[in-house]
């Protein structure tokens, strides 16, 4: 009995030491969410942002989790996310309010919480995931400009159709909408184009503002006209207050954009709050915010205006619309496709 009892000690005891000398599973560290300019391409530098920069080519949930770190493109992404999903709660409030689909007249109102919603969320999506690599930072980019040239039209018709003065629709009725169409396709190439060029001269923010720019000032005209046509004070037009809003919000959205500011005032001190770009979104989403009340209220009160203006349509613009998004996403692809080669060029 003691002699078995001694030879299974002696078999147990070489894999006790054996189970005693295997390694133990190492700790994992931490990932690290950010890095200093230094450690990701130019490509991806801020004018005056040194820090809060992610590293390039961690796994997509990597990106998704920094949804809730900081880094110099956190403010950006919640600022429009937010705004996206206060748009969807406006569509609800819509949705039992208006009859979007027996009522034919509704359906330029359901285009521009469609549009609205577009650009905020590809925006959102695009400050997201833009650090996977440069590849993705390039395609993300060129989405973005899609949302915008969305919204683009889905603000011009909504205008043309609920802000628009009789006597300003009879000059522009022929030529608006496929104006406005043309326009935000080429707003969409242009901002496509000049993030390929990567120039930061005059002709690669040229490519970018001057289409903008026009499409701007042909998209507002129906709300600038009536502005000035308007009666003063027009006291009991709570839509024109409102339209009102959104041309300051959007004016000062635009002057953020272009001058760098107050970043270029306090070099390195708007790592993560306080950038320009930052206050951009802002003032875009309050300009959003306004135009979508405005024109709820426009299609309330002035159905007496518009309804004899759209009695007939030169033009179909559902098919304008969805002609806009179809050209965006095509020149958004084929521009991928081009980045996608001059970085195949790059790797040689």
């Amino acid at each position: 009995m003691a002699t078995m009892v001694a030879q299974k000690l002696s078999h147990l005891l070489p894999s006790l030491r054996q189970v005693h000398q295997e390694p133990q599973p190492s700790v994992q560290p931490e990932p690290v969410f950010t890095v200093e300019r230094a450690k990701v391409p130019p490509l991806f530098w801020k004018p005056y942002i040194y820090v809060g920069y992610r590293p390039l080519h961690q796994t997509w949930c990597f990106y998704f989790r920094t949804l809730f770190q900081q880094h110099n493109e956190v403010v950006n992404v919640w600022t429009h996310l937010l705004a996206a999903l206060v748009l969807l709660l406006r569509l609800a409030i819509f949705v039992g309010t208006v009859d979007f689909w027996g009522d034919p007249h509704a359906l330029p109102l359901f285009i521009i919480v469609l549009a609205s919603f577009t650009y905020l969320f590809l925006s959102a999506l695009a400050h997201l995931l833009q650090a996977k690599s440069e590849f993705w930072h390039y395609s993300f980019f060129f989405l973005d400009y899609v949302g915008v040239a969305v919204y683009q039209f889905g603000s011009a018709l909504a205008h043309f159709y609920y802000a628009i003065e009789p006597a300003w629709h009879a000059q522009v009725q022929a030529i608006f909408l496929p104006m406005a169409a043309f326009l935000a396709w080429l707003s969409c190439t242009g901002s496509c184009y000049s993030k390929y060029l990567q120039k930061p001269g005059l002709l690669g923010r040229s490519c970018q503002e001057v289409p903008s720019v026009l499409a701007y000032v042909l998209d507002i005209s129906p709300v600038a006209h009536r502005i000035l046509v308007s009666p003063t004070p027009a006291t009991d037009d709570l839509a024109l207050h409102y339209h009102k809003c959104q041309v300051v919000f959007f004016l000062l959205a635009a002057a953020f954009f272009s001058a760098l500011m107050p970043e270029r005032w306090f070099p390195g001190s708007c790592h993560f709050f306080g950038q320009g770009h930052q206050l951009f979104h802002v003032f875009l989403v309050l300009c959003t915010l306004a135009q979508l009340e405005a024109v709820a209220l426009d299609y309330e009160a002035r159905r007496s205006i518009y309804e004899p203006l759209h009695t007939r349509w030169p033009h179909n613009f559902s098919g304008l619309f969805l002609l806009t998004v179809g050209s965006s996403v095509l020149t958004a692809f084929l521009l991928s496709q081009l980045v996608r080669r001059k970085l195949h060029q790059k790797t040689q």
